[in-house]
């Protein structure tokens, strides 16, 4: 893990006559102006008293929105400017797919209540959030599996807080849902640059992308990954999508064929025997995930990240518990991929409505996309 410096008073004005030479608007002091232009890199984020090492605590000790928070009024008007076209594309997958869910969770169950036969009607849904289309919310996964297994959810939250007699709203998904996700959505496509590049993988296997692949797969369609801090095109409060080929697979398979490797056995460990391509678990990724201040990332894959980790942690701790990143997985980009290579442009703006339910854990994403 990055080690942290300490902040320093002389360093802060340093800062200050910096900003006021460039107009910047750097956060250094907890909690974080949202409106800040400029935040620290991963090594650098100012130390929380009682927070585990890496965490990016810095909204204040009665925050439940994360990262969410850099989706201001001023970034998202401006996002808005990314519609030209006024075309829409759903990032939702129907509720039935996947007709089996990874990981054994419980298919969606769909049942219509008749009022009067033939006249009026009713429908009930039954579902887990993670069975499809959904964004992790920050009760889904706390410190349990790593190197720092504290069991402490995001903003020093616990379990009490969610389950048991003393459950509470705290960190609950009601909160995503009231303040909304709306903003600058990015697509890398790395897909089809694989496919491209000669690079063959199966998607219902463990793959891992990594930073440089995903550099890579960047410049191919004219994006710098990098933040614009750095001078990169990654602009702060960005949504992030990553295009796995999960959705593509699944539907190219036989019936038979999905639903079993979706049945896998599954236990914590390098031979879980579910197996989905993602993310990179690696420093190189956990500074860019970090310092790109993305508001929230996302993919088609069932986890996002590479299934299982080959290291001592998983990226879910890392963005849902230490810094307040809600993670979209299973989204459906097959439409998106098409309008945006259509368009020759990968950034769009990005609206969805989570679930408004307090205490809730995870949420459809419900999630559309403007050109």
């Amino acid at each position: 893990m990055s080690q942290r410096r300490p902040s320093s008073s002389a360093g802060d004005r340093l800062t200050q006559v910096k900003d006021l030479l460039t107009g910047d608007k750097t956060a250094t002091a907890i909690p974080f102006d949202p409106e800040s232009t400029k935040f620290p890199l991963r090594k650098d984020v100012p130390t929380v008293p009682g927070a585990p090492p890496g965490a990016a605590w810095v909204w204040g000790p009665d925050d439940n929105l994360g990262r969410l928070n850099l989706l201001t009024p001023t970034r998202v008007a401006a996002a808005a400017k990314e519609i030209k076209t006024g075309e829409m594309v759903p990032l939702n997958l129907p509720l039935t797919v996947p007709e089996v869910p990874a990981f054994h969770r419980k298919a969606f169950k769909h049942t219509i209540e008749p009022l009067l036969p033939g006249k009026a009607y009713d429908d009930l849904y039954e579902l887990n959030t993670q069975s499809g289309t959904q964004w992790d919310g920050f009760r889904h996964v706390g410190l349990s599996f790593s190197h720092l297994p504290t069991g402490t959810f995001y903003n020093n939250t616990h379990g009490e807080d969610i389950d048991g007699p003393k459950a509470n709203h705290k960190i609950s998904v009601h909160h995503l849902a009231e303040h909304g996700i709306a903003g600058r959505g990015i697509l890398l496509d790395y897909r089809s640059y694989a496919n491209k590049k000669g690079i063959h993988y199966d998607s219902f296997d463990h793959y891992t992308i990594s930073y440089d692949e995903l550099c890579n797969c960047g410049k191919d369609q004219g994006i710098d990954i990098r933040p614009q801090s750095q001078g990169g095109d990654i602009q702060v409060g960005d949504i992030l999508f990553i295009r796995s080929g999960f959705v593509e697979s699944y539907y190219q398979r036989p019936r038979e064929e999905r639903n079993r490797l979706a049945a896998r056995e599954h236990k914590i460990g390098k031979e879980d025997g579910q197996r989905w391509a993602g993310v990179k678990q690696e420093e190189k990724m956990l500074d860019w995930l970090h310092d790109c201040y993305f508001a929230a990332v996302g993919g088609d894959a069932p986890a996002f990240e590479a299934w299982p980790t080959h290291e001592e942690y998983f990226l879910h701790e890392y963005l849902l518990a230490l810094w307040g990143v809600p993670i979209g997985e299973m989204l459906d980009l097959e439409k998106l991929t098409r309008k945006c290579r259509e368009h020759n442009r990968w950034t769009f703006f990005i609206s969805s409505a989570p679930a408004n339910v307090p205490g809730g854990v995870s949420t459809h994403a419900n999630a559309t996309a403007f050109f």
